[in-house]
């Protein structure tokens, strides 16, 4: 069921306006959208040069506002399609006076129209729909149409984080993943359970680990660049 438009968002938007680029492009064939480049000013935007990394499908920006606070040196980008989420997330950035939080509101595929090649350090894929039906597999966002564009973006030895509570999506995560050259470390099937530290729970993370769902997580590099350090 689509959400229903929130009260008042054409405002609220034109309020979190300078954090939030809205993507806009008559050409809905994002493989020629794509070849006319609109790229986004970052250092200027943030007022400063910094790491970037960016979040696809941030939903209401829990873990990219917890995620900016605790690390001031960088510059992270969230990235969310739906304008009754990423308002939400906005405002939570406001309030909070998170300065090195910036929002883009876009489908992932039309990133490079607006993202210069070899900026990105690191990509966080939280709980993205896993589009269960096979027949809509290339709209998962580990689907190798979306790697191609990921891996243009990344820097070398940049990374990609994944967490799901979908175990045949992250089987098929891993799969795409390795199939298209990334190496993968710190892979875990129950991370709440692993030890692992730093962890940041998103909204979706929190009630499935309250509902007992082990939760699978993964960082995925470039073989050949890391091991030709």
């Amino acid at each position: 069921m689509r959400m229903r438009k929130k009260k008042y968002l054409e405002e609220r938007l034109n309020n979190v306006s300078d954090i939030l680029f809205t993507a806009e492009t008559a050409d809905r064939n994002f493989k020629t959208a794509v070849l006319s480049k609109e790229y986004i000013d970052f250092d200027s935007w943030f007022g400063r040069k910094a790491p970037y990394m960016l979040e696809i499908g941030c939903g209401k920006g829990g873990f990219a506002a917890e995620f900016a606070l605790k690390n001031p040196d960088i510059n992270l980008i969230a990235v969310e399609k739906d304008a009754n989420v990423i308002v939400s997330a906005c405002e939570t950035a406001r309030l909070a006076g998170i300065k090195n939080l910036r929002f883009i509101k876009s489908n992932a595929e039309y990133l490079p129209k607006y993202i210069s090649d070899g900026v990105i350090e690191r990509i966080f894929l939280n709980f993205s729909c896993p589009f269960p039906k096979n027949k809509y597999a290339s709209h998962r966002l580990t689907h190798r149409r979306f790697l191609e564009i990921y891996k243009a973006l990344m820097t070398p030895g940049a990374e990609i984080h994944q967490k799901t509570d979908n175990a045949k999506f992250f089987e098929f995560s891993i799969e795409q993943l390795t199939g298209f050259g990334f190496a993968l470390k710190n892979v875990s099937l129950d991370l709440h359970a692993s030890g692992f530290e730093g962890n940041i729970e998103t909204e979706y993370e929190r009630r499935f680990a309250s509902q007992g769902l082990p939760i699978y997580r993964l960082e995925a590099y470039t073989r050949k660049e890391r091991e030709s350090d």
